[in-house]
């Protein structure tokens, strides 16, 4: 079982920077792909950036410019450096990442959240 912490959430004006960590634990083996998602309220989950073990990252088209997701595959975490932020940016942010094994296929993992806020 993999484990995943998200950190660094918190409430900012419009115009500034805030940086999200995600650790992950437990019984790795190879997360392929470690990405963010985000839910703003009242709204669907949606896919915010993503990255593979060999690089690629993808970023939705709202945050391209602004946000920089990396990740650190000795330490098992990934960051979402966010600038220039909006208050439509305003969500609960979850730490995603996708597992593929032999033995039992493609495993999903989700972090707990951690809320972010824009004021304008």
């Amino acid at each position: 079982q993999v484990q995943l912490v998200e950190t660094g959430g918190g409430l900012v004006q419009a115009g500034e920077s805030l940086s999200l960590s995600c650790a992950a634990s437990g019984n790795i083996r190879d997360l392929t792909v470690m990405g963010w998602y985000r839910q703003p309220p009242g709204k669907q989950r949606e896919l915010v950036a993503r990255i593979k073990n060999s690089d690629n990252p993808y970023y939705k088209d709202s945050v391209k410019g602004r946000f920089t997701i990396s990740r650190d595959n000795v330490k098992n975490t990934v960051l979402l450096q966010m600038n220039s932020l909006k208050p439509e940016d305003t969500a609960v942010y979850y730490c995603n990442a996708v597992e593929i094994t032999f033995e039992a296929g493609r495993i999903e993992y989700w972090g707990q959240g951690t809320q972010v806020t824009v004021s304008s």
